[in-house]
Order: C-alpha cells, then sequence, then structure tokens
C-alpha cells in the first residue's frame, strides 16, 4: 500500500522560510522520481519541483531560486526547502511520485498547510 505522510508546515511570514519533509513508502520512492505539489483554494493541484533518483531537480517557474528539493534514499524521504516565500505561496503541500497530471494519481497523503502572512 502506497503511504505518503508530509510534515514541517505552518505559519511564516513573508520572506521567511519553510522545510517540508515527507516519508513515502518504499515501493514508490526507489521506483520513481518524486514531486512535490500544491493546491491553494480554488485552484488545481500543481506540481512545482520533481527530483530523480538520481537527484536531477526541476522546478516550477514560480518558485525556482526560492524552492530546494532534495531526498534521502536511505530513510525513502524528500523535502522541500522553501526560503523566501511570498504571499502567493500559501497552499497545502503534498508530495507524491512526480507526474504531469496530478489527476492520473490514485492515492495522495493528508498534506500540509502552508500559510504566509505578517
Amino acid at each position: 500500500q502506497v503511504q505518503l505522510v508530509e510534515s514541517g508546515g505552518g505559519l511564516v511570514q513573508p520572506g521567511g522560510s519553510l522545510r517540508l519533509s515527507c516519508a513515502a513508502s518504499g515501493r514508490i520512492f526507489n521506483s520513481y522520481s518524486m514531486g512535490w505539489y500544491r493546491q491553494a483554494p480554488w485552484k488545481q493541484r500543481e506540481l512545482v519541483a520533481t527530483i530523480t533518483n538520481g537527484g536531477s531537480t526541476n522546478y516550477a517557474d514560480s518558485v525556482k531560486g526560492r524552492f530546494t528539493i532534495s531526498r534521502d534514499n536511505a530513510k525513502n524521504t524528500v523535502y522541500v526547502q522553501m526560503n523566501s516565500l511570498k504571499t502567493e505561496d500559501p497552499a497545502v503541500y503534498y508530495c507524491n511520485v512526480a507526474h504531469h497530471d496530478p489527476l492520473l494519481l490514485p492515492t495522495w497523503g493528508q498534506g500540509i498547510q502552508v500559510t504566509v502572512s505578517s
């Protein structure tokens, strides 16, 4: 069974930083590139960062230069370091297999709320 458990969210002021973690079941973690997604109210879930098994990364333009995705293969955990957070970054953040169409992924974790407010 696929398991995804996100943690590390919270409230931060604009310009602040947060680090999110996601523990994933080994079955998917070892086989696929992983990604961080976010979904703001009334918006579709979007893929913002991806990392391959070999550590190659890719970012959406909206977060490039501010977010850094990483993974610890020994711990089956993927991280995203979010710096210079903006008022447009608040959302529920999820991790999952990296896929261009998140609607095709059947299983999701509970997600973690990130709020940016002064």
